[in-house]
């Protein structure tokens, strides 16, 4: 059996729509009536990492997990390791990030993210690591000014960022839980090119076939865009990452997708181009 933890989250519910049919498959979710199940049958069963007694129940006879944490901070990945190792899993897949092995980050969301890994190794279960680089459905958060005014407004706009598929870390996913070869090993994602948002919004523009426009914050205005809606030491990580992503420590381009699933990372046009309803008409 297979559980996919953050089953409804981004990379979550990619997951289950490529698992194919075979093997047992079960999503966890805080609320599982919204999992949407793929191409097999699915059992979708509450969890959450504040109550033991649904994680326990959660991992009872699975083999293989994946493991999906976002709240930064917390002891998430612990308790759930704890429940998995007493409940025999064997394999855990985690989603981390790609800055984890960045020497030169230590802004409390990537001090987190090592810790979660740690713990991991730690465990005394088979592990692999996802180490993506953003993900390209980031760009949805521009969706609602993209409709109403044709703008696009974010910090360092001309700094590049090798961003991925969340498709991509999926089928990289599957092919950790099913394929010898990845046990013990740390996978490093990115998409096919190092793209700055201002070139992100080039490209909308184009498929949309309408004028888009970039505004620039300060690092001011992005203190307090991200500071009502994260905790105030989480926008400060925020901020910090996007310094490094102007000294361009974001930018390199890896080939471990292809590597892995046979065929070249998907573009930013490619992934834009399936969701363009979200920005409005073309």
């Amino acid at each position: 059996m297979i559980l996919v933890t953050g089953a409804t989250g981004t990379v979550g519910r990619e997951v289950l729509g490529r698992i194919g049919p075979g093997p047992a498959v079960r999503a966890m979710a805080r609320q599982p009536e919204r999992v949407v199940a793929g191409r097999g049958t699915v059992e979708a069963v509450h969890g959450d990492y504040d109550d033991p007694g649904s994680l326990a129940r959660a991992v009872r006879g699975v083999d293989t997990a994946f493991l999906v944490t976002s709240r930064v901070g917390r002891d998430d990945d612990e308790r759930f390791l704890a429940a998995a190792r007493s409940a025999g899993v064997r394999h855990v897949v985690k989603l981390s990030a790609a800055a984890v092995e960045d020497g030169g980050a230590d802004d409390l969301i990537t001090r987190w993210q090592r810790g979660n890994e740690e713990a991991l190794r730690g465990s005394g279960m088979e592990w692999t690591l996802l180490r993506p680089r953003s993900f390209m459905s980031n760009a949805l958060s521009w969706a609602g000014a993209v409709r109403a005014e044709g703008v696009v407004r974010g910090l360092y706009g001309t700094s590049p960022n090798a961003c991925v598929d969340p498709g991509d870390i999926a089928e990289v996913a599957v092919r950790a839980f099913g394929e010898p070869g990845h046990t013990g090993r740390v996978h490093t994602l990115t998409g096919p090119e190092a793209l700055s948002a201002v070139e992100q919004t080039a490209q909308l523009s184009v498929l949309l076939g309408r004028p888009l426009r970039f505004e620039e914050w300060d690092p001011e205005q992005a203190r307090a865009v991200w500071g009502a809606r994260y905790p105030e030491a989480v926008a400060e990580a925020l901020l910090q990452s996007a310094e490094r992503q102007r000294a361009g420590a974001k930018a390199g381009v890896g080939s471990t997708v292809a590597d892995v699933v046979g065929r070249p990372a998907r573009s930013f046009r490619e992934w834009a181009g399936e969701h363009l309803t979200a920005f409005g008409p073309r």
